[in-house]
């Protein structure tokens, strides 16, 4: 049975409207404005919304954009009384799956919850079939380390928390980055990986952050940075105890603000990123030694994982 969440400032369309989906033998959830809409959205597990474009204290088009970046996979139709084609536009380029006119007619708010739902159902199976084929991708082992570090996984999944993995190099620490991915609410949505050892630090922050055209001599075109990339999803920091002690302040800003600015520009620009970062040096070590922040340590760790060299899990080795 499929919950189906309806947000309408007016009794009587709620009442309607849940009337019809109820006969259908849908679970139906009610609210007066987008504000309780999302508190119901938080406690319940819910697969299509109804969503009103004239509302109260948040309008349906904010909600509409919240609602896609914190649960992607849910279908959302939108439905107005001042309905005209430039806001069904916006709106299907914002993510909604329909908008209906109200006075609201049974037959298409049937057919379009049908249509949802089974789209729902295949963006679902997508996604199971995506964490079945990247089991291949595990970490290998069976001994008391590993499965401690599998459970930290499976818990750190379910938050939007920071972690770091700590480990020496070979140990997995992507596989780690990717596991969690895969069984967040993220998953749907990109998982970006930057290894900062890698890039040079004049390049650093254009790599992160993106550029503006003609922010330098080579930028001839405007470029998305990192963050931007990985808004609703995950993203990687990799080999960040070699990150210089400069990017790791505009890092720690972007961490503390969720927002960035493009190299050359202006534009203030909102990121919903879960980061997570990687690294085989003693943090704790750099931070004393003044190679590394202390705030920006504290703010990546807050959930550590270590991975286990294969010397302190011998067990493990005849699987290897």
């Amino acid at each position: 049975m499929s919950d189906i969440l309806i947000v309408d400032d007016e009794p009587g369309i709620r009442s309607a409207l849940a009337s019809i989906l109820e006969d259908e033998k849908y679970r139906v959830h009610t609210a007066e404005d987008a504000i309780v809409g999302l508190e119901i959205l938080e406690h319940e597990k819910i697969d299509l919304v109804f969503l009103d474009v004239l509302l109260p204290r948040m309008g349906g088009l904010e909600a509409l954009e919240k609602i896609r970046t914190t649960w992607p996979t849910l279908e959302i139709i939108l439905i107005s009384g001042h309905a005209n084609i430039d806001m069904a536009v916006r709106a299907v380029k914002l993510g909604a799956f329909d908008f209906l006119e109200k006075p609201l007619s049974l037959d298409k708010v049937l057919t379009v919850s049908r249509n949802a739902l089974t789209l729902r159902a295949l963006k679902e199976e997508n996604r199971a079939l995506k964490s079945s084929v990247g089991t291949q991708d595990e970490l290998i082992g069976v001994g008391p380390a590993l499965k401690a570090v599998r459970e930290t996984i499976e818990q750190a999944a379910a938050s939007d928390a920071r972690i770091l993995i700590t480990g020496e190099n070979g140990t997995g620490k992507e596989l780690v980055a990717r596991a969690i991915h895969r069984r967040s609410h993220r998953a749907p949505r990109a998982f970006v990986e930057v290894n900062c050892a890698a890039i040079p630090d004049t390049l650093i922050e254009s790599e992160l952050f993106g550029h503006e055209k003609g922010a330098f001599t080579d930028a001839v075109t405007s470029r998305k940075g990192r963050f931007e990339l990985a808004s609703g999803g995950t993203l990687f920091l990799d080999e960040i105890g070699d990150m210089s002690l400069t990017a790791q302040s505009k890092v720690l800003r972007a961490i503390q603000e969720q927002r960035i600015e493009r190299v050359g520009g202006e534009q203030s620009i909102e990121v919903d990123v879960r980061i997570v970062a990687a690294t085989n040096k003693d943090l704790e070590e750099e931070c004393r030694a003044s190679r590394f922040r202390e705030d920006l340590f504290f703010r990546l760790n807050v959930i550590p994982i270590r991975i286990p060299p294969l010397r302190e899990r011998k067990e493990d080795i005849p699987l290897l």
